[in-house]
């Protein structure tokens, strides 16, 4: 006769209450609907079931604020490993990790409008596919499939800054005000409809890093609002003005090339809208200089050539800009040696007033 131990037990009676259903939900991508007690009100949150599109270090807090919010992430896509660095060791994208730290379930496709896909996507059947600085333009093949479309946050107040750069083009155009933006992509650049905005101020002194940092949290919060509303019919996507557009275009490392003809302020915005790549440089004594901090600098009269030095002190280089104007150099790097401040390449190359930067 069989112990108590060895008697089997008939299915589900060892499971806690209401697990079976919960076990169902979960199968979907999203846990159980709360119940509600007697005589109290739940404002329910719905579960949104999301495939989740993303590469870079921006797109992990959205994907970590859909988890936090308990949407059901079916499938994290990302970007290949490819060759990254000084030395092009392969590397993952910063969502990988990311996503394998919240135990979800990842692809890394060559292609989004193969068959292979396409056909793994339809069979999720996502309400929402959700895209965040993914790298790639999305098949139209597959645009259709989820039943809210595909949600995109973008780092701008668009119709400005259309495009794969819009963080550093907010800096480099002055802007006093950026922000995000939730929109449905249509087969366009960055054209289509609406969802939700909210606006930042841009820091007078404010460099990409920290400005991209600072967006993709607020990004992340307006997607959980966005993919809210969505589910309740909250939100009616509204069509974007294009005659307002503008368009930003990719970095590329010519752009880091100084031209002492342009203002000291043009210079300043594009020092913190070009860290940390491409960068600024220029040529001092023949060799390459990397220019890691420039700022304004007061005026001094004279009518120098541009990229003339007028001062070295400790509190840098004095260059004369275009329009008069004068910049301070208080940061650079030879090329193959460290960054250092401005004071010790003074004193270390005898930098003096009269030589040029070109």
């Amino acid at each position: 006769m069989p112990s108590p131990s060895d008697r089997s037990e008939p299915a589900g009676q060892n499971k806690e209450p209401h697990a079976v259903k919960r076990e169902a939900a979960d199968s979907r991508g999203c846990g159980a609907k709360p119940r509600k007690k007697r005589r109290v009100r739940f404002l329910y949150t719905p579960c949104v079931r999301i495939v989740f599109f993303g590469t870079p270090e921006f797109a992990v807090p959205s994907l970590e604020a859909v988890v936090a919010a308990g949407h059901g992430v079916q499938l994290v896509v990302t970007r290949p490993d490819r060759p990254a660095g000084r030395h092009m060791r392969i590397a993952a994208p910063a969502v990988v990790p990311a996503a394998r730290r919240l135990g979800l379930p990842l692809a890394q496709p060559d292609k989004l409008g193969g068959e292979e896909f396409s056909n793994r996507l339809r069979a999720l059947a996502p309400d929402a596919a959700v895209v965040v600085a993914y790298g790639r333009l999305i098949s139209p093949r597959v645009l259709s499939l989820p039943r809210f479309g595909f949600v995109n946050v973008h780092p701008s107040l668009l119709p400005r800054h259309r495009g794969p750069s819009p963080i550093e083009w907010a800096i480099l155009s002055g802007d006093a005000e950026t922000g995000v933006t939730t929109m449905l992509l249509d087969e366009g650049m960055d054209t289509g409809p609406i969802l939700l905005q909210r606006s930042s101020p841009v820091g007078p002194r404010e460099r990409a890093p920290e400005l991209e940092s600072r967006l993709a949290r607020l990004g992340a919060e307006l997607l959980v609002e966005t993919l809210v509303g969505l589910a309740r019919g909250s939100i009616a996507p509204k069509p974007q003005d294009d005659a307002l557009a503008t368009t930003t275009g990719k970095l590329e490392r010519r752009m880091g090339r100084i031209d002492w003809k342009s203002t000291a302020e043009e210079l300043a915005r594009r020092c913190r809208a070009f860290d940390p790549w491409p960068g600024l440089f220029t040529n001092f004594r023949g060799l390459r200089l990397k220019v890691h901090g420039l700022e304004t600098s007061e005026a001094r009269p004279g009518n120098e050539e541009p990229g003339t030095v007028l001062a070295a002190s400790m509190a840098g280089i004095a260059v004369r800009c275009g329009d008069g104007s004068v910049a301070l150099v208080t940061e650079v790097q030879r090329e193959g040696k460290r960054r250092i401040p401005a004071d010790a390449f003074i004193i270390g190359e005898r930098v003096a007033p009269g030589e040029k930067l070109r």
